[in-house]
């Protein structure tokens, strides 16, 4: 009897309404920016997707003038309820819209569309849908009396999530009276320009909300301006450190949401099959592309081996290829420049004596792909269980007893989340207390709600972005 094969089941890239060409928005309005256009990409492909007009030094300070007049004039001005209706309409509007986002991400980002379609997009529009509902009640939401918004925020997203990191900081600074001028990602512009059409549909105010494609000058530019007031950045720990450097001395309040290298703990007496699933969407979600990502893997010694076997036997039933295809699990690298540093730590991994294993996997001949990859005999000194890889490869250590587990998951520079796979409850909340992680989740990973704040301790940076506790970044309180 054959192996069981699935057909193709392509969605059609008509969805996303590629334009040839597309502009900043400032002031309500797409402008020509005078910046060097650039040419985005599909991962998947290598073909060019459309040309991007981008914004200079100028450009940004017309962003903030126009942020700073709609702030004073309009936005900080208007009741809360008012305010929620834009936030309202905006979330209905990501709902509507929900398949050509979900198209363009998959196009632009490289991630499979089953990703972008049940987990982005829809989470983007409950992050409106929830801090709209905040809008009208930051009197009661237990950070004193009579919060004031900050005025201008100051906005710098990553590649991995572009319109649900733009969600999770738009969302909160417009809900507390703020206006924004937010950088997109170089290499994933497109779902945030999408967004400033959905922001003139939904008739805000000009100025309130401005997108400013551009390279590391633009958000460079944003971070440095005299009458930005708050900074919130996700990305690299050394692009956060250097931010953190530049806003010193200044009155911009600061949040960083920066790397991980997470520890996903699996005891003996975990639900093995269940905890093999958390492993693999631990690591292999969205290409490893993910700051929380579960790339490091302790596993009790008394089961390891049979957690070997089934993670093996699981990772190699993974479908890699075409985002566009609902079958696909593992979609194309952003870059190829992210796919360079992948491979160079994982030849790092080689070198100093680690045991790889790589699905058997079929990889497109073109395109950025990288297979799923396992590397057991880790130690703890090898640059692959200290560094974040931030692909699909999971570096898999083991341990002996509970205060082992947590020594060898507390051994990193970072802090950002951590997992634990137990059938004792007493174990998880012993445990939760003593990981030094902002976000421990217990008998599953990459779990999130727009309720649950998010964010580090350490070098995975500071502040937290969802929940209640999300928007004193906002706020003076």
């Amino acid at each position: 009897m054959g192996i069981f094969e699935y057909a193709p089941a392509p969605e059609s890239r008509d969805i996303a309404n590629l334009k040839p060409n597309y502009r900043p928005f400032i002031n309500g309005e797409f402008v020509d920016g005078n910046g060097e256009p650039l040419k985005t990409i599909n991962p998947a492909t290598e073909e060019v997707l459309a040309e991007v007009g981008t914004a200079s030094v100028s450009d940004v300070d017309t962003a903030v003038k126009a942020a700073r007049k709609a702030y004073t004039n309009v936005w900080s001005k208007m009741p809360g309820s008012e305010r929620a209706k834009y936030l309202f309409r905006i979330a209905r509007l990501i709902q509507e819209r929900s398949r050509e986002l979900a198209v363009l991400e998959s196009l632009d980002n490289g991630k499979p569309i089953k990703e972008s379609r049940d987990s982005d997009v829809p989470t983007a529009a409950a992050h409106f849908f929830y801090h709209a509902g905040w809008a009208d009640k930051l009197d009661y939401a237990g950070l004193g009396p009579n919060p004031q918004p900050l005025g201008v925020a100051g906005q710098i997203i990553p590649w991995n999530f572009p319109l649900l990191m733009l969600a999770w900081k738009i969302a909160p600074a417009l809900a507390t009276g703020n206006t924004v001028v937010l950088k997109p990602a170089e290499t994933t512009p497109l779902t945030a320009l999408v967004f400033a059409e959905i922001c003139q549909q939904a008739e805000l105010p000009p100025g309130v909300v401005n997108i400013l494609p551009g390279a590391g000058d633009i958000g460079q530019s944003i971070v440095e301006h005299g009458d930005v007031n708050k900074i919130a950045f996700t990305g690299s720990t050394d692009v956060g450190k250097l931010i953190q450097r530049q806003v010193a001395g200044t009155s911009k309040k600061l949040t960083l949401e920066l790397g991980g290298k997470a520890a996903n703990v699996v005891f003996d007496d975990a639900p093995l099959d269940q905890a093999v699933e958390g492993i693999v969407n631990g690591i292999f979600f969205n290409q490893g592309h993910v700051c929380c990502a579960g790339s490091r893997l302790l596993v009790q010694e008394s089961v390891a081996e049979e957690v070997m076997e089934k993670l093996k036997y699981r990772v190699s039933t993974l479908r890699l290829g075409d985002p566009l295809d609902k079958n696909t699990d593992i979609g194309a690298i952003n870059s190829a420049e992210q796919l360079s540093k992948i491979k160079g730590l994982v030849e790092s991994g080689d070198t100093e004596g680690a045991h790889r294993w790589t699905s058997p996997c079929p990889v497109p001949e073109r395109g950025f792909f990288f297979a799923p990859t396992v590397f057991s005999d880790v130690q703890q000194s090898m640059r692959i269980a200290r560094e974040e890889i931030f692909g699909p490869v999971l570096s898999v250590l083991t341990f002996r007893t509970p205060d082992e587990a947590v020594t060898k998951a507390n051994n990193t520079p970072y802090g950002l989340s951590a997992g634990i796979w137990t059938e004792k409850g007493s174990r998880i909340l012993w445990m939760a207390n003593q990981l030094r992680a902002g976000v421990v989740w217990a008998n599953t990973f990459n779990r999130f709600d727009p309720a649950a704040p998010f964010g580090g301790y350490q070098e995975s940076g500071f502040g937290r972005e969802g929940g209640r506790t999300g928007l004193e970044a906002y706020l003076n309180v």
